[in-house]
This record gives C-alpha cells, sequence and structure tokens, in this order.
C-alpha cells in the first residue's frame, strides 16, 4: 500500500505541474506515448507469470533444474546465473524478473536450500545483465536511437568487454557472500504430480509461444497481453477462482506512472540543464567515469528510466551514451525503486512468502553497485 501511497503522491504532483502550464502538453502526450507500452507489458507480463505458477509450469522447471545441478549447490547456482542472463539479454529485464524469480525460489525450496542468494542472483543480473543488446533493456533501446540506430551486433561489440564485466562482479560478490551455504550439497526431491494437466500445457505452451515472440521484432506489450488474455480464458474455464484482481500489480503500474510523471515535470523546469553540467563532457576514461556514476546516483535516486531521459542531452556520443547506459543499468542495486524490475521481483518474493528487508538489500548495493559501474566504464574505456 505504500508503494501506491507514493505513487499517487507523484501523480498529484505531475497533474499539478501539467495544470498549471509547467509541464507542457506536448511533453505530457509524448511521455505517455512512451511510457504506455511499458506499463501495459508489466500488468500483461505479470498476469502471465502468476497464471503459469498457479498451473505448475515453475515447479516443474525447477525440479528438472535440480536434477542437472547433480547435488552441487554451486552448479545449480550457476545454472541459475546462466538462466538469469540469458533471459535478460534476450527478454529483458523485466521479463527476468517476474519469470524468473518464481523458479528460483522454488528451485532453492525444493533442494532444501537458502533461497536468497539465488534470489538476489536473479535480480542482480536483471540488472547488470542488461547492457548486450537493445532488447535487453528499454533504455538501451532508447539509447540505439540515439546513435543512430545502430544493428544488434554493432550495438553488442561496443557494449561486449562492459557487459561481461558487469556479470562477473556480482556473481563474484554474491560467492564471496553465501560461499558456505553455495558450496554445500543438496539431495533432489521426489518429483510432484501436476494438479490439472490441461492447465499445465496450455501454460506451457503459451510461455513457450511467448519467449520468441517477445524477442520478434514486435512492440512486446502485443504478444503479452495475447497471452495473458488466452491464459485467463483457459482459467475461467478450468480453475476461475484463481482469477482476482490481486493478480494486477496495480501499486507498481501507479508508481511507475507517478516517477515518470514527476520526473517529467522537473525535466520541464531545468533539470537536464543542472545534470549536464553535474554529468560533464568529453570521452577520457575519467569524463566517461563520471558520467556514468551521475547514471548510477540518478537511478537510484528516481528510477532508472527518468534518469537516463533526463541524462541522454547529456550524451552527445555513442561511447557517453554507452557509459551512460553502464550507470542507469548496472547501477540501479542500491534503492528499491531505482529500477521497476527490482520491485516486480520484490513482490515475486513477497507473494511466496520469502522475505529480505530493504536495509540489508541496500547495504549490499552500496557495495556491488559502485564496484560494478567503475569497473564495467573502464572496461569500455580500454576496449571501445
Amino acid at each position: 500500500m505504500r508503494t501506491a501511497i507514493v505513487g499517487s503522491v507523484l501523480l498529484v504532483a505531475g497533474a499539478v505541474a501539467a495544470v498549471t502550464g509547467i509541464l507542457p502538453l506536448s511533453d505530457l502526450v509524448e511521455l505517455w506515448d512512451r511510457v504506455w507500452p511499458i506499463l501495459l507489458f508489466v500488468l500483461a507480463i505479470t498476469v502471465v507469470t502468476e497464471l503459469a505458477a498457479a498451473a505448475g509450469l515453475f515447479t516443474v522447471i525447477a525440479q528438472h533444474t535440480a536434477r542437472w545441478g547433480r547435488g552441487r549447490a554451486w552448479t545449480l547456482w550457476l545454472l541459475v546465473a546462466l538462466l538469469a542472463t540469458v533471459s535478460t539479454i534476450f527478454l529483458s529485464l523485466d521479463t527476468t524478473a517476474v519469470l524468473l524469480t518464481p523458479v528460483v525460489v522454488v528451485l532453492a525450496r525444493h533442494s532444501g536450500l537458502d533461497p536468497l542468494p539465488f534470489a538476489l542472483t536473479t535480480v542482480w543480473l536483471a540488472n547488470t545483465g542488461s547492457l548486450l543488446l537493445p532488447v535487453s533493456n528499454l533504455t538501451n533501446l532508447l539509447a540505439q536511437h540515439a546513435m543512430g540506430q545502430p544493428s544488434p551486433f554493432e550495438f553488442a561489440a561496443l557494449m561486449a568487454a562492459p557487459a561481461v564485466v558487469a556479470i562477473v562482479v556480482p556473481l563474484a560478490v554474491i560467492f564471496v557472500l553465501y560461499r558456505r551455504s553455495l558450496l554445500a550439497r543438496y539431495r533432489t526431491g521426489e518429483g510432484v504430480a501436476v494438479d490439472d494437466p490441461v492447465l499445465f500445457r496450455w501454460s506451457a505452451g503459451v510461455v513457450a509461444a511467448l519467449v520468441p515472440l517477445l524477442v520478434s521484432g514486435l512492440p512486446v506489450w502485443i504478444p503479452a497481453v495475447a497471452a495473458a488474455l488466452v491464459l485467463g480464458a483457459v482459467f475461467l474455464v478450468r480453475r476461475r477462482g484463481v482469477l482476482r484482481v490481486g493478480l494486477l500489480p496495480w501499486q507498481l503500474i501507479v508508481l511507475a506512472s507517478g516517477l515518470f510523471l514527476f520526473i517529467e515535470a522537473l525535466h520541464a523546469v531545468g533539470l537536464g540543464t543542472v545534470l549536464a553540467a553535474v554529468s560533464g563532457e568529453g570521452e577520457s576514461p575519467l569524463a566517461l567515469l563520471r558520467l556514468a556514476v551521475t547514471g548510477m546516483v540518478g537511478a537510484n535516486a528516481i528510477d532508472n528510466l527518468p534518469a537516463y531521459l533526463a541524462l541522454e542531452p547529456s550524451a552527445e556520443s555513442p561511447l557517453r551514451l554507452a557509459a551512460l547506459l553502464i550507470g542507469v543499468n548496472a547501477g540501479p542495486l542500491i534503492t528499491p525503486w531505482a529500477s521497476l524490475a527490482t520491485l516486480l521481483w520484490h513482490q515475486r518474493l513477497t507473494s511466496m512468502g520469502v522475505e529480505i528487508r530493504w536495509g540489508r538489500y541496500m547495504l549490499l548495493g552500496v557495495v556491488v553497485a559502485p564496484l560494478t559501474v567503475v569497473l564495467s566504464t573502464l572496461a569500455l574505456a580500454a576496449f571501445a
């Protein structure tokens, strides 16, 4: 409920700015055109994953993954890291946060392991692993346009070195923090029977069809909405009681909407000019670090997408845009609102009864975020 309250306050503040003329109507329309597909995608993909989880899809995936780990916790953890990385690169960070988190939690519990290192791996890689391709993150798509529409291969060539560093550093930190539990062994439990094979097959088929459609070039909200409607219809026939208002992440939608509107209002009164002075100029390693760190601070202060939009005018070259992406993609690991993926991840954990205090999350982020951003930016400067 606090999330919705904060979002409502920000929405009211943004609405006041629009009514008083501080935020021009043209800017408001442009903002709406940019963000409504994101919000609709989040809404639809959350419904899909909730229904797929109710059908037992994630439990079955967890059972198979546990067998591949062959009783070694560290092997299982690396498999989870691989899944999170591939999912983020090709399906985007929000998809990873929503789709993979239930798999990870069920997997750890099914194996008798602490779910926290696995859950942290998912959310950190959902953010830091989103540097390689344009489809990995909405900020990348925006930057690709600002770069002059390089091909995905050209984009990947620029981002490859920092992308590798941004994946390796968080994994190293997690292994150090949780090395005792990750060096343990586990026994694979017995398989759990699926309650409704029809629901399971429909859920598996819909998710399997959705994955390639999300990278097909279609606007991602279209296949996500279609998948939600199909699964909703199946559940309406087979298990109507699962369909409830609580499936919709309305609190997160309100918060995200408020953040977008409020930051756009600040941008209208000169936020971009101030940030340009802070972020500096030039393409030396120090200049790139300055921009990347500014992006990291901005993302943790106001969310990564508004931070990118505010700082984009200051990143006037492909190399500087790449540094900005490092800051706003790999840097938002400290505050809960730094990225929508983090909020989605936490919602999934809460719904499954896994607790992680925001205070502990932020303390860990204060260590790993600057380290990741600095080393990734240096890799960019060295290999660009």
